[in-house]
């Protein structure tokens, strides 16, 4: 077994019997049980490189042979009213599928929000929740930058002022076949999911997304996510780079808390525990000791197996992914609304999102779920147990990308322990950059933002104050401006 996955592991596996023992399951525990069924049996996978994972991508003629005729489907995409909206929305709404493999009848669903204001010219920011498996529309959209939050009730929307759609035109992408309501009518397709043919099919959707809203190409566009995301993002970046002839005018990336270095994510999150004094000083003594976190160097020492349990039971009972934030103790919504706020995120959300997003008058109102009889919407597919390929780096891609003029923005909520701070620095740390402007804080409102230090080639680090795995969540107002600011080519505020 290798060693990232070996201590991922144990820490993880604990994490999601908590959760799935209080009935909430999110985004979170899909990367844990992607770490246990996949740790032990995909090292040879694993160990591949990422030119050998760019060697399965579409050429450019099989691209072009995916472009369908999308002509006319706009209009019977566009979403009059959502059920439980609020009054004074002033944005169109889309949502729909796209197909990306007509011959198996394969479609990704998508949510698409246009910019408050300037739509015509403001950017468009695509966003893909990680997992893998997880859904984009019940978490990227509903419970952290969309333009609204559902209410305790399970029926009610209130407006998020702090959505992402303030300074762009969001998209929304429910990524690959089997989350969400994105399906095939090629079962054996949800066999073959993995990190390539996710990063096929998001460019096939991309290019006849563009062919249904013709008025976007060659727009400002930039790709962002979260957690696994940390692959998708960089890997989808990577495919548009190749496929140059489509006018996808990308401009840059932004991923957050992101998975893009196994060796460094597994040791940046033991070092994270001790400075944040959640495990003794001899249980990291020992993890420096006996455990070596190389990906090509796997260990069986005795010593590693119970620093790393006494490491796990240290935060047996703590929310890991924010490891201040209080737990959920409801399973299920509430007879009348509660008083919500965007400011106090509440740890129940996903709760409200699944009885929402399974209500069909929700389901008709964005055009959901034409295929699936009898369908249940779930935050997380179960497309994880058979994931084909997962390199374990994504920094020589992220090179590739900064050689390419494309802006990176690599950003942590300060709370988040299981892909931390300390993980993305180990992890910058091995990109060699050199430092252009040197790490300093950043204002919002008078109050530190958080940190921020920008390298050579255009690749910015920056922390978000008091956020956990899901940034946009737990600090909306700082998650905005920091994204403004990216968009913008901006250096984040001093005052």
């Amino acid at each position: 077994m290798k060693p990232s996955f070996i201590c991922l592991f144990f820490l993880l596996l604990l994490c999601f019997v908590h959760y799935v023992a209080s009935g909430v399951v999110r985004q979170r525990d899909a990367l844990n049980k992607f770490y246990f069924n996949n740790g032990a049996r995909r090292s040879s996978s694993s160990s591949s490189s990422s030119s050998s994972w760019a060697s399965s991508l579409l050429s450019v003629s099989g691209l072009k042979s995916k472009v369908y005729d999308n002509s006319r489907l706009k209009e019977g995409d566009k979403v009059v009213r959502l059920p439980g909206q609020p009054e004074g929305v002033n944005f169109d709404q889309y949502a729909g599928y796209v197909t990306v493999d007509r011959a198996n009848g394969r479609a990704l669903f998508y949510y698409f929000v246009e910019a408050a204001k300037n739509s015509w010219s403001n950017p468009i920011v695509l966003w893909l929740n990680g997992g893998p498996g997880c859904s984009s529309l019940g978490y990227g959209a509903m419970e952290e930058l969309g333009p609204f939050r559902v209410m305790s009730d399970g029926k009610t929307l209130y407006r998020n002022p702090y959505a992402w759609n303030e300074v762009a035109n969001v998209l929304f992408l429910e990524s690959p076949a089997d989350v969400g309501f994105s399906y095939s009518n090629t079962t054996s397709d949800y066999a073959r999911s993995g990190d390539s043919r996710t990063a096929t099919d998001a460019l096939v959707f991309l290019v006849n997304w563009f062919e249904r809203f013709p008025e976007y190409k060659g727009r400002d566009f930039f790709i962002t996510g979260e957690s696994y995301a940390g692959h998708y993002v960089p890997q989808l970046a990577h495919a548009i780079l190749n496929h140059k002839d489509r006018l996808i005018n990308l401009k840059g990336i932004a991923i957050g808390n992101a998975v893009i270095n196994k060796e460094t994510d597994s040791k940046g999150t033991f070092d994270y525990f001790w400075t944040h004094a959640l495990i003794a000083d001899e249980t990291i003594r020992a993890i420096h000791k006996f455990c070596n976190f190389s990906s090509d160097a796997p260990w069986t020492a005795p010593e590693c197996d119970r620093a790393i349990d006494e490491a796990n039971l240290a935060v047996e009972e703590l929310d890991v992914y924010n490891i201040y934030a209080p737990l959920c103790f409801s399973s299920g919504v509430t007879p009348t609304p509660k008083l919500p706020s965007i400011e106090n995120f509440d740890p129940c959300t996903s709760n409200y999102v699944e009885a929402y997003l399974n209500n069909l008058e929700v389901q008709k109102a964005l055009h959901a779920n034409i295929t699936k009889l009898n369908y249940t919407w779930s935050g997380c597919s179960q497309v994880i147990p058979s994931w084909s390929d997962q390199p374990p780096t994504m920094l020589p891609i992220i090179h590739e990308l900064l050689s390419n003029g494309i802006r990176v923005l690599k950003y942590s909520g300060d709370f988040d322990g299981v892909v931390p701070v300390a993980s993305t620095r180990y992890s910058l740390k091995k990109l060699k950059l050199k430092v252009k402007a040197p790490w300093r804080a950043w204002m919002l409102n008078s109050e530190v933002g958080g940190y921020t230090v920008v390298y050579d080639h255009n690749l910015t680090f920056t922390t978000v104050r008091g956020a956990g795995h899901e940034v946009p969540s737990y600090q909306p107002a700082r998650a905005l401006e920091m994204i403004k600011s990216f968009l913008q080519g901006l250096h984040l505020p001093t005052i």
